[in-house]
């Protein structure tokens, strides 16, 4: 009974935490702490660098005291004062096991320097992709949300009714124009155009047939009118000489034939 409250507690608290967490500031916030972590890492290193350089000085220090330490026991000896010699045989026997101590833990210490550099590249590699990875997300996130304000804008357009009237009146101004062109073809079809025309064009010539007339009274017909004119005058003249020619000479025959008669 007790776990199936405690059960039900956490699907509360549970339920109540999983729809406060946005994961956009989650993501923006995992880049914030992997970035963060850089600092300290850089820092935990150069303490075991410091440590792996400390252990190397008192290596370096160790190996000076025991050259020391051989050079004054062979001194001494030489001087055939082995009770210093022995003093001295005591400092370097301590000595040479404090070295051996010392290399050790400056194997571990280099090892622990190299493993936390390659600790760091390996994590700077997956921080790296992490971060692409989170960029890449939200970068995708905030494409979709703009995509679902366009959806949603869509979906309001057309629910709000616009869509529908936009088409409806639309469509009504085509019927209206139609309407007008079919009126207007009609109405150009009732109306006897060629009519209009003939009338029209005889209207014009009959003005001009009227300034030609007055043009001729006035003398001041064309160059070619003229022509035309004094042409068929002359031709006029012409044909009357010849039917008087001809009645002359017919009046002489008809003459002619009568005395021959008489």
């Amino acid at each position: 009974m007790f776990k199936r409250f405690i059960r039900a507690i956490k699907s509360i608290f549970g339920g109540f935490i999983s729809t406060m967490e946005d994961p956009k500031l989650i993501l923006e916030q995992n880049i914030r702490d992997l970035n963060d972590q850089i600092p300290q890492m850089n820092e935990n290193i150069a303490t075991v660098k410091a440590n792996m350089m400390l252990l190397q000085k008192e290596v370096n220090k160790l190996e000076k005291r025991i050259q020391d330490l051989t050079a004054k026991i062979k001194s001494a000896i030489q001087a055939g004062r082995d009770d210093i010699a022995e003093g001295y045989a005591m400092q370097l026997e301590k000595a040479k096991e404090t070295l051996s101590h010392s290399r050790d833990q400056l194997k571990f210490a280099e090892k622990a320097y190299e493993k936390s550099l390659k600790v760091k590249k390996a994590f700077l590699r997956e921080k790296d992709s992490k971060i692409q990875e989170a960029k890449e997300a939200l970068r995708a996130h905030e494409r979709a949300e703009w995509q679902g304000k366009v959806a949603d804008a869509m979906e309001q357009f057309e629910t709000g009714g616009l869509d529908q009237t936009h088409d409806e009146m639309l469509n009504r101004l085509n019927e209206q124009t139609a309407k007008n062109e079919a009126r207007m073809e009609l109405a150009l079809d009732s109306v006897d155009t060629e009519a209009m025309e003939i009338e029209a064009n005889a209207e014009k010539l009959r003005a001009s047939e009227l300034v030609k007339q007055f043009k001729t009274e006035m003398g001041m017909g064309e160059p070619e009118e003229q022509e035309k004119t004094t042409g068929a005058s002359e031709k006029q003249i012409e044909i009357d000489e010849d039917e008087s020619t001809k009645e002359k000479s017919s009046g002489k025959t008809i003459g002619n034939k009568d005395r021959t008669k008489s």
